[in-house]
């Protein structure tokens, strides 16, 4: 038995926003190194915890926390679609595991999953159908959204089952870290945006082709220091890395979800995925950390952020 973990900001910018040469490449860089490190630990599956951003999941019906026993990528930004390789039995087991351990989690056997699951496997690896994974949708965008205590229980119940299962398991997780998108709320929305929110599925593609461009102008205007999407914030990024760096995930619980989305971006909740994939990995023991990377991109409207981190030897 043994378990890893991979974390990576998402961005829909990342191939089309604004930003330097160099520092695209810094960051294709460190997504390769990344993908080095998950083939190096070959795990039997992969657990990863992400968000939706109402392409998959809408106010109608809005968990909290969604299991996949099957999971297909709707393909939004241009990447890839069709099945994940989602372990059926494997998601099962797990659901009947946390149901004994008093969490009641959505279940879904066709979870519809947007960029926020699968770029960051397309940027490691070049796909999402060569690994088995077993995805956990945590809502960040939809308020209201879990506590990050909760979020952190979660997390480390899955990490229980994972310990007991003898398998070679690696959490992940994508989202934030600061990242204020131009999203809007349904508290404020006018009548066909409120619409959108509670049932937007099956887009035309007008309608796609419409909402990434204004996506896309909120980026050129964060680039220039303008617009509708308040500044990234390396400061408050800098503090949750060391909260996760620190083996003490417990410290996440004393986040305020309101407050993070007032100080670091509307998007920034998205982290809930860290904390419940660190939760998920600190049952595994002490750990080393393996890599790191941070750049505030403002034209990506995303302060991105890299984690990898093992089992210390000797670690239970």
């Amino acid at each position: 038995m043994s378990v890893a973990i991979v974390c990576a900001s998402h961005t829909p910018l990342m191939y089309k926003g604004p930003a330097s040469n160099e520092t695209e490449q810094r960051v294709r860089t460190a997504f390769g190194r990344l993908g080095s490190f998950v083939k190096e630990f070959a795990p039997d599956y992969i657990v990863q915890f992400a968000p939706d951003h109402f392409n998959g999941f809408f106010y109608d019906l809005m968990p909290s926390f969604c299991v996949g026993a099957g999971a297909v990528s709707l393909g939004d930004w241009g990447g890839g679609t069709g099945p994940l390789d989602v372990p059926e039995k494997t998601a099962l087991e797990l659901i009947d595991h946390l149901r004994a351990e008093d969490f009641d989690v959505a279940v879904s056997y066709r979870m519809p999953v947007d960029h926020g699951f699968v770029q960051l496997w397309e940027a490691m690896l070049g796909d999402f159908k060569s690994i088995p994974i077993l995805p956990i949708f945590v809502n960040a965008a939809a308020p209201p959204v879990p506590t990050y205590r909760r979020a952190r229980q979660l997390g480390e119940s899955v990490g229980r089952f994972a310990m007991w299962s003898g398998k070679r398991v690696l959490f992940a997780a994508s989202g934030g870290l600061s990242h204020d998108p131009p999203l809007p709320s349904i508290k404020d929305a006018p009548p066909e945006i409120r619409e959108r929110l509670i049932n937007g599925r099956n887009p035309t593609a007008e309608a796609k082709e419409a909402r990434e461009k204004r996506v896309l102008e909120a980026g050129v205007l964060a680039e220039a220091g303008k617009g509708p999407c308040q500044p990234l914030n390396p400061e408050w990024d800098a503090e949750f890395m060391e909260i996760l760096r620190s083996g003490q995930i417990w410290r996440a619980d004393a986040l305020d979800t309101g407050k993070v989305r007032e100080v670091a971006g509307r998007g920034a909740n998205e982290v809930l995925a860290w904390v419940a994939a660190f939760g998920a990995f600190s049952t595994g023991g002490h750990f080393k950390m393996d890599q790191e990377f941070y750049e505030a991109i403002p034209g990506w409207i995303a302060g991105m952020a890299m984690m990898a981190a093992k089992q210390a030897d000797g670690a239970h």
